[in-house]
């Protein structure tokens, strides 16, 4: 049976077991079950861990409810948010390192040594920078 998403978000919402209109709450709610899933996946009860996951499901509708989020709405944020790559790159010139992300220049210093090189090439793994030597 394939369903709106806004639809699926009043059906939890009219067939849920607690009453509440507090956000806090509700996040709460949603965290127990998220956790309680985690804990079965260390346990490897995967069969619980799928329970809790859709019991998180129903928490996570619950949420969008309390906090006035439209769901479709949020969908699509999301993607959009994803597919927003942040693409940086460093350059390595002769005698300076250049930091730019999405074509733009962010930063940058100077290098005096291979040692100086080898750092910024350990900086540029640990933010997922691509490499460029000029």
């Amino acid at each position: 049976m394939l369903m709106e998403l806004r639809k699926a978000v009043e059906l939890i919402w009219e067939n849920r077991k607690y009453q509440t209109t507090d956000p806090k709450e509700a996040v709460s709610h949603l965290n127990e079950e998220v956790a309680e899933s985690l804990k079965a996946l260390l346990k490897n009860e995967r069969d619980k861990a799928k329970r809790e996951l859709e019991d998180a499901l129903s928490c996570i509708f619950i949420a969008l409810k309390v906090l006035e989020i439209d769901p479709e709405e949020a969908v699509k944020r999301q993607v959009a948010q994803m597919k927003q790559r942040h693409e940086k790159l460093m350059i390595f010139k002769k005698d300076k390192v250049e930091i730019y992300v999405n074509g733009i220049l962010k930063g940058g210093w100077s290098i005096w040594s291979e040692e100086d090189v080898k750092e910024a090439e350990k900086i540029a793994k640990e933010f997922g920078c691509n490499i460029f030597y000029e």
